[in-house]
């Protein structure tokens, strides 16, 4: 059993509130958005693993049990091209819950055009697999977001 918290500080809105219909029909897998703060914030370790995919929209980080939690910063963020977004970790690096990952301003991106609601999916999972899943109300960064069993 995983316990995934948020990387974001913000508001839940479900996987049905992502402007994407990829995230939205749960497509890439199972899990929830954040509505992000709109003020420069650090994305942060949604569990302890290693980092197996680092990019500045997106990032991927594997617990000890296998399980991959994707967090993506923002809709069509890969468009900006890493303008906006400070990598403070590596690809390999191992993290601890919590820990800084990303330097991202979802402000930024909504001026950019983009949307700066941000999915965090269980990779590989299906949904009966997820329990707790927060779709709505205020989230801190840390909190939990859902049971992945």
């Amino acid at each position: 059993m995983t316990t995934v918290t948020s990387p974001l500080a913000g508001r839940a809105v479900g996987l049905r509130g992502v402007p994407d219909p990829t995230f939205a029909n749960a497509m890439v897998g199972p899990g929830t958005a954040i509505d992000p703060l709109r003020e420069p914030i650090e994305a942060v370790a949604p569990v302890n693993g290693r980092v197996v995919a680092m990019h500045p929209h997106a990032f991927v980080v594997v617990d000890e049990e296998g399980h991959a939690v994707l967090t993506h910063l923002g809709i069509d963020t890969v468009q900006l091209n890493g303008e906006g977004f400070e990598l403070l970790v590596h690809k390999g690096d191992r993290v601890r819950r919590g820990q800084g990952l990303i330097k991202w301003n979802p402000a930024a991106v909504e001026a950019a055009g983009k949307s700066p609601i941000s999915p965090v999916v269980a990779l590989d999972a299906s949904a009966e697999q997820l329990s707790a899943v927060a779709e709505s109300g205020g989230v801190t960064a840390g909190g939990e977001l859902f049971i992945w069993n």
